[in-house]
Order: structure tokens, then C-alpha cells, then sequence
């Protein structure tokens, strides 16, 4: 039992490129984030079907979702970077934000909705300053 509970836990991961454990496993629980950014594209961005009319459209589509994966991808770095994942994970932390509503005021402006404390939250640990208009 204790020659089994030596391993228990640990994985190896191979790779042609020299670089420190920490950053190996890095790259490796990254994968993690792609994968559910796709499902991201699939549930939160519609694209589990594409629904549009001409090729154009498509590619329209998919450049606005690449551009939110890329969004993704940084807002996932600064979270690592300010250590934000201690109380908040990717998605509960958008969740939050998800349900900020906006409204369209005369002008050129829309303005956002109500703001509770725990969005508030969010955007003050990231360092990020509360939207006032869109």
C-alpha cells in the first residue's frame, strides 16, 4: 500500500522542449481552459449550430468568437497572475458578470444596469474600473 501511495497523485508529462516543471504543467491545465472555451463557444456564444445565411456571416461569427476566446484566455491570465482563483473560478466569475444588463438611454451611450457588490468585487480585484457606459 505505501510503494502505491508514493504515485498517488502524480503524473508525468512528456514534451520535445525544454522548460521547468511549473511551466510544463501550466501548458497542460491550459488545455483544460481551451476545452472549455470551446464549450463556451458551443453554450454561451451559440455556435453549437452556426445559423447563418452566407459564408460571410460565418466568418464574421467566428472571428467575433475567436476574438472572445482570446478575451478568455487573458482574463484566465490575470486571474492566475493576481490570484484571483482563490475565491472565484473562470466560469463562476463570469457567471457573476454574465448578468449585468445594459440599457439603452437616448445618446450614444448605453448605460449598464444595477452593479451588486460581489461584481463589484470582481472588478476591483482584477484591478479593472466599473463600466459607467458601453
Amino acid at each position: 500500500m505505501n510503494k502505491q501511495k508514493r504515485y498517488y497523485g502524480f503524473f508525468a508529462l512528456l514534451t520535445n522542449q525544454k522548460m521547468d516543471a511549473i511551466t510544463a504543467f501550466e501548458l497542460y491545465h491550459n488545455k483544460d481552459v481551451i476545452e472549455n472555451a470551446f464549450g463556451n463557444l458551443k453554450e454561451r456564444l451559440n455556435m453549437r449550430r452556426s445559423l447563418v445565411s452566407s459564408e460571410q456571416s460565418l466568418e464574421g461569427k467566428l472571428f467575433v468568437q475567436c476574438v472572445a476566446l482570446i478575451y478568455l484566455s487573458y482574463i484566465k491570465k490575470q486571474m492566475q497572475v493576481s490570484r484571483f482563483f482563490k475565491n472565484y473560478s473562470l466560469q463562476g466569475a463570469l457567471d457573476k458578470l454574465d448578468v449585468i444588463k445594459c440599457f439603452e438611454v437616448p445618446g450614444p451611450k448605453i448605460q449598464p444596469g444595477e452593479i451588486l457588490q460581489k461584481q463589484y468585487d470582481i472588478y476591483d480585484g482584477q484591478g479593472i474600473a466599473l463600466p459607467t457606459s458601453l
